[in-house]
């Protein structure tokens, strides 16, 4: 009884800064457009059928699907050297290793994509280099492309992938490791028959994380795509500010909610086979 108390508040605050809001705009996602562009109250699933049909939605949901589960990859695979690192110190640099690791989330998510536009720019210090090596004549495209938001995102997703990494492969157990070596076997043959199985619920449980938030992504694809790139997020903007179609954008988002939440569980499903028995 008295832990449901304790809980009481912070499911107070949850109720009102996630909930009540979720269900308004499920409310508004059963609303119609009337021809004029004005909202009208009902109940209805044409809204929803009208997303569901439109091939444009489905290239949506492709385009967002591919550059989430792409920038999710390569923040796994650019965490776990990291981690591995991390979990090879010795213990008194590990907090320091891993605070610098997750240091990025300390920054505005804002800040750091104006930072990555600023370095990636056609005058930036990437085409500056390039250029004054003589490797080409013309800056390259960096920016206001998908190869900008996939480096936009894989950045933003790393730090989450370290926190997830840090907390599964500490809880590995390195006589394992010892053993393998013990019986002769080499660093790289130890990696890829011990260590990385035994990671692989974690490599899967940080993927999926990075995966929710990269599918939810508003930011970096608006600002390092330039307008060129579009995404579920970027669609329910437009549609909520741009077009004033309230009713679709509560539908796209409501959809979107859904695959979220879908991600999640099974993000869930992977932590509890991760956790010890």
């Amino acid at each position: 009884m008295i832990g449901l108390l304790l809980c009481l508040p912070a499911a107070l605050i949850l109720a009102a800064g996630f909930v009540w809001p979720v269900l308004l705009l499920g409310r508004i996602s059963f609303n119609r457009t009337t021809d004029m562009g004005a909202m009208e109250e009902a109940w209805t699933l044409e809204t929803y059928a009208k997303i569901v049909t439109d091939d444009f939605t489905w290239d949506l949901a492709w385009n967002t699907i591919t550059l989430s589960a792409g920038a999710a990859a390569a923040a796994v695979a650019l965490a776990l050297p990291v981690t591995l690192l991390i979990r090879s110190a010795p213990p008194r640099w590990r907090g320091v290793l891993a605070l610098m690791a997750v240091a990025p989330l300390l920054v505005s998510g804002t800040a750091r994509v104006v930072g990555w536009m600023a370095i990636l720019g056609d005058q930036g210090m990437i085409n500056a280099l390039l250029t004054g090596l003589g490797l080409t004549s013309q800056p390259l495209r960096l920016i206001n492309n998908l190869t900008g938001v996939r480096i936009g995102l894989t950045e933003s997703l790393m730090p989450y992938c370290c926190l997830v990494l840090i907390a599964g492969l500490s809880r590995l157990d390195s006589r394992l490791e010892e053993a393998a070596a013990t019986l002769g076997a080499t660093r790289s043959r130890t990696f890829f028959r011990v260590t990385l199985p035994l990671a692989a619920p974690a490599l899967a449980a940080a993927f999926a994380l990075a995966f929710v938030l990269g599918v939810s992504a508003f930011i970096t694809p608006r600002l390092m795509g330039g307008g060129r790139v579009f995404v579920v997020a970027t669609e329910i903007f437009d549609l909520a500010l741009e077009t004033v179609d309230w009713p679709a954008a509560a539908a796209l988002a409501m959809l979107l909610l859904g695959t979220l939440v879908v991600a999640m569980v099974l993000r869930g499903v992977l932590a509890g086979r991760e956790a010890p028995r």
